[in-house]
């Protein structure tokens, strides 16, 4: 279960990632976070899963806080990794698999190794963009996880690759007590898939949304996308027209004296 109860940040210079906002969503659940470039889906991602610390508010996964008491439970897979100089080395994958526990877990390797279609030969600096994403998956998901954080990951993956390993993710939560937060800007195949629509913007969460593929299947009368994909573009207009011109950020003083100034 994944509790959040007046959280907000403050990046350094100040400005505000997340203002005070509250979540909570249920085990099992794979809920899909969906915002403009901006609206803080990374930030609130990284906090829940104690990467960042958050000075105010309380984050709760599973009854415990993930920064605090340091949570083996909780797997963050970001963007990041795919850049970083270490995995475009010429390193065998079977050695990066077995560096990270393999030959604990050999039945759920084997299981990744084949969803994902991953030759073990590969050589790191050898392989595509696409083919080195799914070596970063097959790593994150090795260790049994408990809550899973997914941000813009499966941007690398062919169709296939990407609809199998989302057929994976479902069959963990629907045989395993655990959840997942899954940000993307993807909605191609995911009809069937979430049970929850977390909307963000501007640095909040606007609303959660329970979510039953049964009302969202049809795909929509004008355009043929599916109904969650216009939900989400429905959604992310309102919030560039809210929004008008772009601005400057405001910073965490600027926030609490326009509250100030509102309850005076």
């Amino acid at each position: 279960m994944i509790e959040v109860e007046d959280l907000a940040y403050v990046f350094p210079d100040h400005t505000v990632g997340i203002y005070p906002t509250n979540l909570s969503l249920p085990t099992n659940c794979r809920a899909l976070l969906v915002g403009a470039n901006g609206a803080g889906k990374s930030t609130l991602m990284r906090v829940l899963a104690g990467k960042t610390l958050a000075k105010q508010g309380r984050v709760l996964i599973d009854g415990q806080d993930p920064f605090r008491d340091g949570m083996s439970g909780v797997a963050y897979l970001g963007s990041e990794w795919a850049s970083n100089p270490t995995v475009r080395r010429d390193i065998p994958v079977h050695l990066l698999l077995e560096s990270i526990g393999g030959k604990v877990y050999p039945d759920r390797l084997e299981e990744l190794i084949d969803i994902l279609d991953i030759d073990i030969n590969w050589r790191m600096h050898a392989v595509s963009d696409g083919e080195r994403r799914r070596v970063q998956l097959a790593m994150g998901l090795l260790c049994p996880w408990d809550t899973l954080m997914l941000d813009e990951v499966t941007v690398d993956l062919d169709v296939l690759m990407r609809s199998r390993f989302l057929d994976y993710l479902k069959k963990e939560t629907e045989n395993r007590n655990c959840q997942i937060l899954y940000a993307t800007h993807i909605f191609d195949g995911l009809s069937q898939w979430p049970t929850h629509v977390v909307h963000m913007n501007q640095g909040e969460i606007v609303q959660v949304m329970p979510y039953s593929g049964e009302d969202y299947k049809e795909a929509h009368h004008e355009t043929g996308n599916s109904v969650l994909l216009e939900t989400a573009l429905g959604w992310l207009r309102e919030d560039l027209k809210a929004r008008g011109p772009r601005e400057r950020k405001q910073t965490w003083a600027e926030f609490l004296n326009k509250q100030s100034n509102g309850n005076a």
